[in-house]
């Protein structure tokens, strides 16, 4: 269950319903490949897929991973790729999307450089 703090006294928490997960979209480095420093709204213009972390999935039960079963069929944690105009923005935090599991194009493993041979 994921929750977000709106004020003092209120949380909000989010469940994915049906094949659906949340998503906190990851920002990507400023600066390109060959070093140039690229301002935000030329990225954001350029960007056709969006990169995030699954945060949440839909459960079988509805309730906590410990009492149901993950139906969205993608592993919570997962990195993906996924069409930018795509999933429905959370309205209290900009970094989150309600996303259906049909959008994800890919999920993403990330592996240290040290680690490639």
């Amino acid at each position: 269950m994921t929750k977000k703090t709106t004020s003092a006294a209120s949380l909000r928490y989010i469940k994915p319903l049906g094949p659906r997960i949340l998503v906190r979209v990851l920002k990507q480095e400023e600066r390109s490949a060959a070093g140039l420093y690229l301002p935000q709204g030329v990225k954001e213009h350029h960007d056709e897929a969006l990169y995030g972390e699954v945060i949440e999935v839909a459960r079988a039960d509805g309730h906590t991973e410990s009492l149901g079963e993950n139906v969205s069929g993608v592993p919570l944690g997962a990195k993906i790729l996924f069409p930018k105009g795509d999933g429905l923005p959370v309205p209290w935090d900009e970094d989150l999307r309600l996303l259906e599991v049909k959008s994800v194009w890919a999920t993403v493993e990330e592996v240290e450089g040290k680690e490639i041979q």
